[in-house]
């Protein structure tokens, strides 16, 4: 009978109890990702950079609503921009943000298609 699979190092390594900054710092980031274009737009992020003209026409949103969706994100140093000629590209500042939103966006596949939940 297979076992149950055991949470990966990086896991372990932030198993302790959240303070009051850490959770206000979580709750932010939850904030921020509640606004399903922000969301859309991290989501596409955790597949490569980009810039606003290329994640504009992928979330279908207007430039300058992406644009200012990206700068509060970078703000709250969820995204990072750097220049690439006259393009400014953005990226995930980190693997826990991507990785928190691939298993909101998987978590969600399920709720709509119906798919039998998993560990």
């Amino acid at each position: 009978m297979p076992g149950r699979q055991q949470p990966s190092p990086a896991h372990d390594a932030h198993q302790h109890t959240p303070g009051v900054r850490e959770l206000t710092a979580a709750a932010s980031v939850f904030s921020l990702l509640s606004d399903p274009t922000r969301l859309h737009l991290v989501w596409l992020l955790t597949r490569g950079e980009a810039d606003v003209t290329a994640l504009a026409a992928a979330c279908d949103a207007a430039r300058p609503a992406v644009s200012q969706h990206l700068a509060k994100l970078r703000l709250a140093e969820l995204v990072r921009s750097r220049k690439d000629g006259r393009h400014v590209v953005y990226a995930l500042t980190d693997g826990h943000l991507r990785r928190l939103v691939v298993e909101a966006i998987s978590h969600a596949h399920h709720q709509v298609t119906g798919e039998p939940w998993h560990d």
